[in-house]
């Protein structure tokens, strides 16, 4: 097929209006257990409208949006709106036991939220567990005024293209695991647009990859989603560059690469104009990175799919270079996947097109330091070697209340019914140690509250030495201005002096890079989120 998940979701009833002005779409989102067959083998798979990924939500800015959500998975799940405001409308989130109780099985539940001022790709997922490593998909909010109005060469077509991973395993069972300190959990391939591509076992011939068929001379818009739970991905196109055009919903400066860098939860929105010689077919390829030794090594995950040109092999011909060898295919040069300079440059060369003014009066000034600690399988103080290894901020590891959601609680003045619930530091209590010791944790929901219309800049600090890892960070109901990154420890004095207060990015996501930090503004106008 062309491209990617070109289907929207089906619509549950009639809307009230048409697709103008101030419209409705109401849509149907059915949740059930399929058997899809990947590498040779039929996979019992969680998905929304037995595809994989997900269909495509396309809506216009403006619209308001009504998503029902039937639950015949055997599952609990809420599904989140990744990167859409939801601007006094917090309770639509989606975000499971902090905005809602997950929705039980054979139960429905109707999502209803305004897509109000944002352009561009976003994208759903689950948000209960592991869950949306196989339940997400794009969602797409094109200008009320049409395409004509894009800031941008009209593209002659959009194609989604959406990075993920194919589990064969369960995967409630597998965020039972990683709750449990269990990390060893790997997914059996990575995919673009659900498809594995011609390199793994099983697969080898062209009709396994995702061909994007395209013509020579036009300009294509590729609305790019890392959907991956844990991995940056390198996307390249053999013989072609990519000019980026929007990231996270917010248009940047036009930024020409061969190179896109996406972090989980992130979407970038690339011009690709098909001009290459010979026209012919050349491979699109997502490759994971990965920290460097001592940190435990991983298998090396890469996907290809085909960018194949109209004028190029003839249906008489397909058939044949698909049961024959890809040698006919160009393929790009990929980074190593433990190069992190590739990462940073991409990101740092993102800017605004629309710059916002940064706000100068900061009310919050917060440090998190995001790193691995340990703590006690049976709850002692001391315990050898019978530890959990789980991810912490300022050196809490998060826990989800278990019988009342936290904004509920917050909302009925009972927060004191949250026996777990802690006031998230604002620093670190101790700052990195430099060894390739674990430091020991606690859990407990933990809870920075912040007053209404305050501007709030977080360093987000990844640790420096020994094991460290790169940290996608997403905010809920708004956007952020990335004011600056670097490697190595942040230092107050010196890297505020590297701000761009000029034409930061808006992102609702920041990679925070290997070995290093990245600061972020943002004013809380959106009670709730």
């Amino acid at each position: 097929s062309n491209g990617g998940p070109r289907h929207v979701l089906r619509r549950c009833g009639p809307s009230s209006g048409r697709r103008c002005g101030a419209c409705r779409a109401h849509l149907c989102c059915k949740v059930s257990q399929v058997k899809l067959n990947r590498l040779c083998n039929d996979t019992l798979v969680t998905v929304v409208n037995g595809q994989f990924p997900g269909p495509a939500i396309e809506v216009n800015e403006g619209d308001s949006v009504a998503v029902q959500v039937v639950n015949k998975s055997p599952y609990g799940l809420t599904i989140h709106w990744h990167g859409v405001k939801l601007q006094l409308n917090c309770w639509a989130d989606g975000a499971g036991m902090i905005t809602q109780c997950p929705i039980q099985p054979n139960k429905n539940f109707t999502y209803r939220f305004d897509v109000a001022g944002q352009k561009g790709t976003l994208w759903w997922h689950a948000h209960v567990g592991s869950l949306r490593a196989s339940i997400h998909g794009a969602l797409i909010i094109r200008p009320r005024s049409g395409a004509s109005s894009y800031p941008f060469p009209k593209p002659d077509k959009e194609i989604p293209i959406v990075i993920g991973e194919w589990w064969e395993m369960d995967l409630d069972q597998l965020d039972k695991n990683l709750r449990n300190g269990y990390h060893l959990d790997m997914p059996r391939a990575a995919t673009i647009n659900g498809k594995p591509g011609d390199l793994y076992n099983c697969s080898g011939t062209v009709k396994d990859s995702n061909i994007v068929k395209v013509e020579h001379g036009k300009t294509y818009l590729l609305r790019i989603v890392n959907a991956a739970l844990s991995s940056e991905y390198y996307l390249k196109i053999a013989g072609h560059k990519f000019t980026v055009v929007a990231a996270d919903a917010n248009y940047v400066k036009p930024y020409i690469t061969d190179v896109i860098a996406i972090a989980p939860g992130e979407t970038v929105d690339a011009l690709l104009v098909t001009d290459a010689h010979p026209a012919g077919r050349y491979y699109m390829v997502a490759k994971a990175s990965q920290s460097p030794k001592p940190v435990p090594q991983i298998p090396l995950f890469i996907t290809r799919g085909i960018v194949q040109y109209s004028e190029g092999p003839r249906k008489e011909e397909e058939k044949a270079l698909s049961d024959s060898s890809t040698s006919s295919i160009m393929a790009p040069e990929m980074p190593d996947e433990h190069d992190a300079a590739t990462s940073f440059y991409f990101h740092g060369n993102l800017t605004s097109l629309q710059p916002q003014p940064v706000p100068a009066n900061v009310h919050e000034h917060l440090f998190y330091a995001l790193d691995g600690g340990f703590f006690c399988r049976k709850g002692e103080s001391s315990c050898n070697n019978d530890t959990n290894m789980m991810g912490m901020v300022n050196n809490v590891s998060f826990q989800l209340p278990t019988t009342t959601p936290l904004l509920q609680a917050h909302y009925h003045g009972n927060m004191s019914s949250i026996g777990t619930l802690r006031e998230l530091p604002d620093r670190a209590p101790r700052m990195f140690n430099y060894s390739e010791t674990l430091e020991p944790t606690s859990k407990a929901t933990s809870v920075r509250r912040l007053r209404y219309n305050a501007t709030v800049e977080i360093v987000f600090q990844s640790p420096v030495l020994a094991d460290t890892y790169a940290n996608p960070m997403h905010l809920h109901g708004h956007d952020f201005l990335v004011l600056a990154q670097g490697f190595g420890q942040y230092n107050a004095e010196t890297d505020v002096a590297t701000y761009n207060l000029v034409d930061p990015p808006v992102r609702n996501t920041v990679h925070v890079p290997l070995f290093g930090w990245a600061a972020v503004r943002f004013v809380t106008n959106n009670p709730g989120n």
